[in-house]
C-alpha cells in the first residue's frame, strides 16, 4: 500500500511548488487513494507539481493510469508536473512504456 503525503516545498504555500512523496506500492488498491490525493494536492498548486517516487518500491498499470491522468489536468491548468528520484524499476517501467518522454523525470 502507498503511504502519500503531500506537503509544500516552500513557506510561501500556494506561490511556491508542491511536493508530494509517494512510497510504497502503487497498485490497483492503493490507485484511489493515489488519484485523490494528487487532485487535492493540484487544488493547492499553483506552477509545479513536484511527485517524488524514491521510495516507490511497485507500479502497475493503475498507478501508470494515475500519473498520466494527473499530468493531463495539471497541463490543462497551466501546472507543470514533475517525477522526481524514481528508483531503478520505476525508471525501467517509465521508460519501457515512453512514458519518461511525456512526464518529465528528475534524477
Amino acid at each position: 500500500m502507498a503511504v502519500i503525503d503531500t506537503s509544500p516545498l516552500s513557506e510561501a504555500g500556494r506561490s511556491g511548488p508542491t511536493t508530494v512523496h509517494l512510497s510504497g506500492d502503487i497498485d490497483v488498491f492503493s490507485s484511489p487513494e493515489l488519484h485523490g490525493q494528487l487532485l487535492s494536492a493540484l487544488e493547492h498548486c499553483t506552477s509545479l507539481l513536484i511527485v517524488d517516487l524514491s521510495e516507490v518500491t511497485f507500479c502497475d498499470a493503475g498507478g501508470l493510469r494515475v500519473l498520466v491522468g494527473i499530468q493531463q489536468r495539471a497541463q490543462a491548468q497551466g501546472i507543470l508536473l514533475a517525477l522526481t528520484a524514481p528508483r531503478p524499476n520505476m525508471s525501467r517501467l517509465l521508460h519501457i512504456t515512453g512514458l519518461d518522454r511525456s512526464l518529465p523525470v528528475v534524477g
